[in-house]
């Protein structure tokens, strides 16, 4: 399964402008809140596969009625954290955060089954490499990387189109050329991601619960940058069971 992101994350700023260590502590926050909210999805995903509770999710026929609320349960969460950041205290909303992650992570206890382990570490760790190389081209480059963001988007959007009509039509090589474009799309997403959040970081901080609220966000969309990248390059590089 694929989360998409919601861009309007990043739609929450603030005006107070803080100090070079403010900031660099503040993005310091969002890359610990990704990676613990990454450990939990992985963790989860690994114990559902290995004590057979992932047979809850499928049936005979397919997906079973569990198996759908898991995956789309998810998208909730992201809705939820989103339209209701002004009633979510920050301790509220780093809870959603978890139990999306927890959920994450039962949705995709599949990969386990699926792909071979070996794969699966293979993968997550060029994914990782990736994943550090663009965070870096986005906190240091110089370049404005708004308009590079906007293609993006909607470069995401076509994908997202072209996966629902690949459901239907079932063609392999379509969904080679969407994987291909996927890990493109969020390759560059992260660099766009990263230098959002430095800029955001520059203007709101820690000291105030807005800034806690604006870096569980970020957290958020980065979190979503690197497991769609990692699903991406899985389906092109995993060796399946």
């Amino acid at each position: 399964m694929k989360i998409m992101e919601d861009r309007s994350l990043f739609g929450h700023q603030g005006d107070v402008v803080v100090d070079a260590s403010a900031m660099q502590r503040y993005v310091t926050h969002v890359f610990t809140w990704m990676v613990a909210g990454l450990a939990v999805t992985g963790s989860i995903a690994w114990w559902f596969a290995d004590s057979g509770l992932i047979s809850m999710l499928y049936t005979d026929t397919g997906m079973s009625m569990l198996g759908w609320v898991v995956t789309l349960a998810p998208l909730g969460f992201i809705l939820a954290m989103n339209f209701g950041f002004e009633r979510f205290s920050a301790t509220g909303l780093s809870a959603v955060f978890l139990l999306f992650s927890a959920t994450m992570g039962i949705s995709l206890s599949y990969i386990f089954v699926v792909y071979n382990l070996g794969s699966i570490a293979t993968v997550f760790a060029i994914t990782a490499g990736t994943f550090a190389i663009m965070a870096a081209v986005g906190y240091t480059t110089k370049t404005d990387l708004t308009r590079f963001g906007s293609l993006l988007m909607m470069a995401l959007i076509g994908i997202i189109l072209a996966s629902l009509v690949n459901l239907w039509i079932g063609s392999e090589r379509m969904d080679y050329i969407i994987s291909i474009l996927g890990v493109l799309i969020f390759t560059g997403l992260i660099a766009y991601d990263t230098q959002k959040i430095k800029q955001i970081g520059a203007t709101v901080g820690l000291e105030n619960e807005r800034g806690r609220k604006l870096a569980l966000l970020g957290a958020t969309s980065l979190y979503l940058d690197f497991i769609n990248l990692f699903l991406f390059l899985l389906r092109l590089l995993g060796r399946r069971d």
